[in-house]
């Protein structure tokens, strides 16, 4: 599930400049922000479009990410698969969704020869149509879509094994460091919860209870924690407005935190209570950290930073400083790259891009 803007696209010279001299050899490292000390060699993959959930294979070589560009004829989110690019080098990509339905959350097994992915497909050939806000007072909803389901494929495309097959919405799948469970959310229950499911035998357990939307988790490169978004719901308006977009198919993701829990759902801890939305959380690479997107510095809920924060919600860091959008953020399992989604020199448009990074601690 991710963020979707107005596709408005122009290339910025800036961008122009720093393509060509980075293939030239050259270290302008144009953009990265100042500020943005984590970051060196920032390499832009994608232009064009609303690029977003990109990540690496457990090996790195390769990137599967969701693209929408209507320019292109790509009306709703495709999944793509390239192979990560040198320094100064293209990214080059193929469409391995079938090309019917909404597709999401996108994520490779051991091996980097099979993915899962979440596709309305089967609920019709089409896009799915997007919320129409003007009957929420043009609020900010999010589609649960209950046609979504999580499917096992391979990197030509072909699709292996349906996973999941229960009424309502079922997406946002990732892995385990050995790949033997995947984590996902899944509205089955009647509310947006996460479940575990044991990829060899399919028994599916479920580990958050409470009323609101658990979604985005990620388990840590360790196996041994897992983190994620959940809205909470408390007042009496709250719990009646959050049961009633449900019943839609929808949800307002404007009021998140972060939460941190062992990998079998027990000991659930809140980390983050900054208000507004506090989102796509993930590790570091040693597991003793988390980073992820927020607004909570902007009171009109724009724009959205990434942050880097201890399991008890000390030592918060900004670490990007986009004046649009930073999300989505994966470090390669040998803690030296990161990758993420970035608004960043887009000509003062929306699109928004697939960026990597050296990270220095």
């Amino acid at each position: 599930m991710k963020v979707n803007f107005p596709q408005v696209w122009l290339l910025s010279i800036s961008v122009l400049f720093s393509m060509a001299a980075t293939a030239q050899g050259g270290a302008t490292d144009t953009l990265r922000y100042t500020e943005e000390t984590h970051f060196k060699n920032v390499q832009q993959l994608t232009t064009g479009g609303d690029n977003a959930e990109a990540y690496w294979s457990y090996d790195g070589k390769k990137i599967i990410f969701q693209r929408t560009n209507p320019k292109e004829g790509i009306m709703c989110d495709r999944m793509f698969i390239g192979s990560t690019p040198q320094l100064g080098q293209p990214f080059t990509y193929k469409q391995v969704s079938s090309g019917k339905g909404r597709v999401t959350c996108g994520f490779f097994l051991p091996g980097g020869k099979q993915i899962v992915y979440a596709s309305t497909h089967l609920g019709g050939d089409s896009c799915p149509p997007p919320p129409d806000r003007t009957k929420y007072n043009n609020r900010y909803i999010w589609a649960v879509y209950k046609s979504f389901d999580i499917f096992l494929a391979d990197t030509a495309g072909k699709i292996i094994k349906q996973l999941t097959n229960t009424p309502g919405y079922d997406a946002e799948a990732t892995l385990s460091p050995d790949g033997k469970k995947m984590l996902f959310t899944s509205v089955r229950n009647g509310d947006l919860d996460l479940y575990i499911m044991d990829l060899k035998t399919y028994k599916v357990t479920q580990i958050t209870h409470e009323l609101g939307y658990d979604g985005g988790a990620w388990f840590s490169p360790d196996g041994k924690k897992i983190v994620w978004r959940a809205s909470r719901p408390k007042t009496e308006a709250e719990v009646a407005d959050y049961k009633a977009l449900l019943a839609d198919g929808l949800v307002a993701p404007t009021k998140m935190e972060v939460f941190v829990a062992d990998a079998d759902g027990s000991h659930i801890q809140q980390v983050t209570n900054l208000g507004q939305a506090n989102w796509a959380p993930n590790f570091t690479p040693d597991s003793k950290h988390i980073i992820f997107c927020s607004d909570y510095e902007y009171k009109r809920g724009f724009p959205f930073n990434m942050y880097l924060i201890n399991f008890d919600g000390t030592g918060l860091e900004k670490i990007s400083r986009d004046k649009g959008f930073d999300a989505f953020p994966m470090f390669s399992r040998d803690g030296k790259k990161i990758i993420f989604s970035s608004n960043r020199y887009n000509g003062g448009g929306h699109d928004t891009n697939v960026f990597i990074a050296d990270w220095i601690n």
